[in-house]
């Protein structure tokens, strides 16, 4: 698979501060690749060195195997502080974006009315800017990135700030780019908008990457083995289980096996003691319980 992404060990500094702490990864062609964190995690600050708007300190990245200043027209970018000239009339002002991404006036113009009617926005193409809400000038920044057809989209932060409504036709462009052969690389702190999306996840905190992997990698590797299971006509849980928790949610029983014990001895054990169980199944962890549970590891692991 073609690497389109290259980061290697890469370093940014501000001052006496580092934001982003020798951190590596890839993303192949074709590939919804997530750099996920809370605010403040050095997110931003890897996605601005990969858009050569900052310069590593340490480090390397390419992109399409070049430096990213050589191929900024390979790649549709929007940025976490949104930046459209808000005296300016939105068509007029998409256009010329347009052509600063190397397309001619006419094929911008038709572009943007593309995209402004795709995000409802057709009929304040002639307004200025500051007339729009909040997320309609998020949907008309969405569409300078994808207007000239890139290859590669860098979204930080494309969430933010969208009601429920907007964050699906986000989700929808991620799925549709995809679909097409483009790479995504998106930025985020809203977890929970991602686990759908994703192929690969690097979960970074405090400029440091504490997990990476396929989200189906990241559930195996920080499952405590929890197990969910239904009992006929509400029976009792057998005594003796090797159990560290019980609890019920509704009318399921949920638990958490000891250490060492796994959901599969827990389902024979219970067969054993003749538990009618009506359903039984494995809880993996929720990409947040995931983050938390690997941050609490490296916090661990560096005396914290």
């Amino acid at each position: 698979m073609e690497t389109i992404v290259k980061v290697s060990n890469l370093v940014k500094r501000y001052g006496s501060f580092t934001a982003v702490d020798h951190i590596s990864f890839s993303v192949s062609k074709g590939e919804v690749f997530a750099l996920l964190g809370p605010n403040g995690a050095g997110k931003t600050s890897t996605i601005r060195v990969l858009m050569g708007i900052l310069h590593p300190d340490e480090g390397k990245v390419q992109l399409f195997g070049k430096e990213p200043h050589e191929v900024r027209h390979l790649v549709g970018y929007l940025p976490e502080a949104r930046g459209l000239y808000r005296g300016a009339r939105l068509l007029p002002l998409l256009t010329y974006l347009g052509t600063l991404k190397g397309l001619p006036e006419a094929k911008a113009r038709a572009s943007a009315l593309a995209w402004l009617k795709r995000f409802g926005l057709e009929k304040w193409a002639k307004r200025k800017v500051r007339e729009l809400s909040h997320g309609m000038q998020q949907k008309a920044q969405l569409a300078v990135a994808l207007m000239h057809d890139p290859a590669m989209l860098i979204l930080d932060e494309p969430f933010q700030g969208l009601d429920p409504v907007n964050v699906q036709i986000v989700k929808d462009l991620v799925s549709e780019a995809r679909e097409s052969g483009k790479t995504v690389l998106l930025s985020s702190h809203q977890l929970v908008h991602v686990e759908a999306l994703a192929d690969r996840i690097a979960l970074i905190n405090n400029g440091k990457i504490v997990a990476y992997g396929t989200l189906e990698e990241l559930k195996r590797r920080y499952s405590r083995g929890d197990v969910a299971l239904k009992l006929e006509n509400d029976a009792p849980l057998p005594d003796g289980l090797p159990i560290t928790k019980a609890w019920r949610e509704g009318e399921s029983w949920h638990l958490l096996p000891q250490s060492g014990t796994s959901p599969k001895e827990i389902l024979r054990l219970l067969v054993e003691a003749g538990a009618p169980v009506e359903r039984y199944e494995v809880v993996y962890p929720s990409l947040e319980e995931i983050f938390l549970r690997a941050v609490e590891e490296s916090d661990e692991s560096q005396g914290r």
